[in-house]
């Protein structure tokens, strides 16, 4: 049986940040699968999922990661992680989409609706206001599952309600 737990780092954003914190990890013998890495602002968030090695413990790994000087001030939290670490079917990225222009009060949750409606799975969302003079622009990127079935009239809702908000919207199928 495996022992996974979830590591969440929260801490200013410097350069080496995630070389500290993985080194780290490796280190100590963790085996890392879903792993996650974002600028918020100037402070960044890191996240993953891993197994611990037999002779290891939740909390050395949160002492050696508080040690960390790259660290200072962080918020660390390692916790058990009682799901199943693979992804099932609707966890594979089918197809990405990129949705660019002017900022929209509610275009995040207006895409996502869509998404929801025909059983589609946001499998990662990254998104940023850009600031452009009189109106900021918006960059999202979207990575997901769709149903193969519906993949097609969900590509075209998405489209057109980001051509509804003056957006450009653009697909890879993977």
């Amino acid at each position: 049986m495996r022992n996974s737990v979830l590591i969440s780092v929260f801490a200013q954003d410097h350069s080496g940040l995630v070389a500290a914190i993985t080194g780290t990890l490796f280190d100590l013998g963790m085996s890392l699968s879903a792993t996650n890495f974002n600028v918020l602002g100037s402070g960044a968030e890191f996240t993953t999922v891993g197994d611990l090695p037999s002779d290891t413990t939740a909390l050395e790994i949160e002492e050696s990661l508080n040690a960390l000087a790259q660290l200072e001030g962080a918020d660390v939290k390692v916790s058990p992680f009682n799901l199943d670490a693979n992804q099932g079917p609707s966890g594979t990225i089918t197809h990405k989409v990129t949705i660019t222009g002017g900022d929209r009060p509610g275009l995040i949750a207006r895409l996502c609706e869509v998404f929801g409606q025909y059983n589609a799975n946001i499998v990662r969302l990254n998104a940023d206001r850009i600031p452009d003079g009189t109106q900021d622009q918006y960059f999202v990127q979207l990575s997901v599952w769709l149903p193969e079935e519906k993949a097609e009239i969900c590509q075209a809702t998405i489209a057109n309600t980001a051509g509804e908000m003056k957006l450009t919207c653009e697909w890879e199928v993977l």
